[in-house]
């Protein structure tokens, strides 16, 4: 009890300093608060006691909130904790500091039983590609559930949309090799990302400070994965050229064993990096951003002006409008991370305005791309590629004009920088429920074809 009262009146000390700030009102020191004790739940799960979680969370919102940042710097007496996987003496009282070590190898080996048994059991490589991202699911849920602590409301809640995905993707009686069932087995992982959002902000999905924190974790999670798999591919390929060289075929090992574990148990082991890294001083993401951020406009612009070339709108190839739907979507996904990224209470800046042209050069093809869709529909009637592909890119219009309007009004000092970050934040579910009805409500309504 006396950690706690200590730790509540650290927690005071902290809002009294920053309610002295004239700029900031005391709703946006409310929105602080909640995200600090978030912060702070989540370092004492991972086994932090009171001071520790306190000066982690500190240190960590300090990297979004320059108040805090410079409260830190006057009120911590010790340095800051540094990047440990198995930090000594994290854990809790008579638990080995290696648990959370273990428990994260075993979702992983976990996940790649599973996806080893998808593989032995479903022939049909269709319904193997539906069920995939069902087989692994769990696992990352479970690392979050565990992490988090969740309730079991909580956890009934997330299984019930999961419990309904896994039936509609087996049961609906799919044309083999039809386009209902290729939407739904492309739009099913957007669904069940979303549920792994609302398992990793610990069921409280509607704080906006929390899914921003989740976009911020999928971006990071992304160039973890990534790393891990370039780094697998080298040591594979030299130990494959090694063994190849002795007169060992390990090709047979490798697709049968190999590649079904690692590829599903890494995207666990990404989870857990990205979580361990929230300890630093310091992350990625802003250099990231930075430096991806113009060369992706000036891709933009390229491919703008090649598909402006390629002449009549009716008579642009299918692919190349599937490939510029698949760019727009890194696109957006670049831009979320890039507000992740960026300190709220920074006044605006280069960077800003590179976002803004972004955004702009982002809407400009998105508009050639609407006008051919809605040409290609006249011109040869509805499809469910069409509309899906359609209705993406409504929502992305959508989303993209009012993140350029509320961008305009933070570099002319009309708005601050979290209604920009709020719009990104509450926009998100919309996808989600495109992709739920893509999945579930498609295939009946075209015939499953």
């Amino acid at each position: 009890m006396a950690l706690h009262a200590e730790l509540e009146a650290q927690i005071d000390k902290w809002r009294g300093y920053v309610q002295r700030r004239q700029a900031i009102s005391p709703a946006d020191v409310d929105e602080l608060e909640d995200h600090l004790r978030g912060q702070i739940a989540d370092r004492r799960a991972t086994g932090l006691d009171d001071e520790e979680a306190f000066l982690v969370a500190i240190k960590r919102l300090g990297n979004l909130d320059a108040v805090s940042r410079e409260f830190a710097r006057e009120h911590s007496d010790r340095l800051w904790k540094q990047l440990v996987l198995v930090p000594e003496g994290s854990g809790d009282a008579g638990t080995p500091p290696w648990r959370e070590l273990a428990v994260v190898l075993t979702l992983a080996v976990g996940a790649g039983v599973a996806a080893k048994a998808g593989l032995a059991w479903l022939d049909d490589g269709a319904v193997l590609a539906r069920n995939l991202c069902l087989l692994v699911f769990p696992f990352l849920a479970a690392y979050f559930a565990w992490k988090r602590r969740l309730t079991a409301r909580v956890a009934a809640t997330l299984l019930v949309p999961f419990a309904a995905l896994a039936v509609v993707l087996n049961v609906y009686p799919f044309a083999s090799g039809g386009s209902t069932e290729v939407l739904a087995t492309l739009h099913a992982p957007v669904v069940l990302w979303l549920l792994a959002g609302a398992a990793y902000a610990g069921g409280r999905w509607r704080s906006d400070s929390r899914r921003m924190d989740f976009v911020r974790f999928t971006g990071e999670l992304a160039i973890y994965y990534t790393l891990l798999a370039l780094g697998g591919a080298v040591l594979i390929g030299l130990t494959f050229a090694a063994l190849q060289i002795a007169g060992t075929d390990l090709r047979p090992i490798l697709e049968d064993w190999i590649l079904p574990f690692a590829i599903p148990g890494a995207l666990i082991i990404a989870a857990w990096l990205v979580e361990a890294k929230q300890d630093v001083v310091e992350n990625i993401a802003p250099v990231l951003t930075r430096v991806f951020t113009p060369l992706t406009i000036a891709m933009l612009l390229a491919l703008l002006a090649v598909f402006t070339a390629v002449g009549g709108l009716v008579d642009t190839d299918r692919d190349l409008l599937i490939l510029m739907d698949a760019i727009l979507v890194l696109v957006l996904c670049l831009l979320l991370y890039s507000i992740s990224a960026r300190d709220p209470l920074a006044p605006p800046g280069l960077s800003d305005a590179l976002q803004l042209v972004l955004v702009v050069a982002a809407l400009a093809v998105d508009a050639v791309m609407l006008t051919a869709m809605l040409t290609r529909i006249a011109e040869f009637g509805f499809s469910p590629n069409k509309i899906a592909a359609l209705g993406l890119n409504l929502l992305l219009l959508v989303h993209l004009v009012r993140a350029a309007w509320l961008t305009v009004g933070f570099l002319r000092g009309r708005r601050p920088f979290t209604a920009l970050e709020r719009w990104q934040t509450r926009y998100l579910p919309v996808y989600g429920a495109w992709a739920a009805i893509v999945v579930m409500v498609f295939p009946p309504v075209f015939g499953f074809a």
